[in-house]
């Protein structure tokens, strides 16, 4: 009888699909559970975009609008190209004038001066003020030197210790904030005359503080200043240094539309008053000086504006 042929057992493998097709659907599930995790939080955060957006729409838009306002006003401030043909003057604020035997012109960076060697004080001091000059940070040196380029003797500390008298700016620190050396020679003595203290820390300081802001608004202003002294004026100090009877200052914004000037005279007194009180038109301190003041402008506007006083035209 044939020997039966036995079948080979079958390996038992039936388990292993089912143990994949069980891992499959867990990866499946938990791929799904993260996604709609993340999709939850996106629209989480959508919807709080949104509720963001529309709360605080009106605060944007107005942050947005003060934005442009502001740099309207700051582009009005700093432009150099106004709207209408500016005119160029050169050297608008050198007046002319006959100089004494003991006059000397002395040019410095910041402003110029007739230094008179008799007086020991300046005739006039002349500077322009720009707009971007009047931004300088550069801090008060609050130290009076003699002049170096000076020929002349020049009034020391000893000249104004208890002589009752400021030493009074011509042209003001605060006007030289643009520099270091500019600060620096605002203190030469050249630049300084004996002033009543009323004087110099009132009406004179608050005509100072004005320019400067009128040269903030017209974007440059031309000034002269200087001394009115009689033949027998006052002596203070060992050096002999006269006292001024009066002081004046002339003022001009040449590049406005329409170019104006005006002119002031202080009593060199301790009194005080308001600023206007003081306004004279320009030819009125020329016929006093004997000097020509702004003498670029044609003569159809230099007669026009120097026979003005109106101080209402610079508020």
């Amino acid at each position: 009888m044939a020997a039966t042929r036995r079948k080979p057992a079958k390996r038992k493998t039936a388990g292993k699909p089912a143990a994949r097709r069980r891992t499959s659907k867990a990866k499946r599930k938990e791929g799904a559970d993260w996604t709609m995790r993340i999709m939850v939080v996106l629209a989480i955060v959508a919807a709080v975009s949104v509720v963001l957006y529309y709360s605080c729409d009106r605060q944007i838009h107005d942050a947005i609008a003060e934005t442009a306002v502001k740099a309207k006003r700051e582009y009005r401030q700093d432009t150099d190209v106004p709207p209408y043909p500016v005119p160029q003057y050169a050297d608008m604020e050198i007046p002319q004038w006959e100089p004494t035997a003991t006059s000397q012109l002395i040019e410095h960076t910041g402003y110029t001066v007739s230094y008179n060697g008799a007086t020991k004080t300046p005739d006039w001091v002349a500077y322009e003020l720009t707009r971007e000059e009047t931004r300088g940070r550069e801090k008060r040196s609050n130290r009076f030197i003699p002049d170096p380029a000076c020929r002349y003797a020049c009034a020391t500390d000893a000249d104004y210790y208890r002589s009752g008298y400021d030493k009074g700016h011509m042209a003001p620190a605060g006007d030289m904030k643009w520099g270091r050396q500019v600060m620096r020679e605002s203190f030469y003595y050249t630049n300084i005359a004996p002033q009543a203290p009323k004087l110099n820390r009132g009406v004179w300081k608050t005509l100072e503080e004005s320019i400067r802001k009128w040269a903030v608004r017209d974007s440059a202003i031309v000034v002269v200043c200087g001394t009115i002294t009689g033949k027998t004026a006052k002596k203070i100090g060992p050096g002999r240094v006269a006292v001024p009877r009066a002081y004046y200052k002339v003022i001009t914004a040449p590049y406005i539309r329409e170019p104006r000037a005006i002119g002031f005279i202080f009593p060199n007194e301790n009194r005080s008053g308001r600023l206007e009180n003081y306004a004279v038109p320009v030819d009125s301190i020329e016929r006093i000086t004997g000097m020509d003041f702004f003498t670029p402008y044609p003569d159809s506007i230099e007669e026009r504006i120097e026979q003005s006083n109106d101080y209402e035209a610079w508020l």
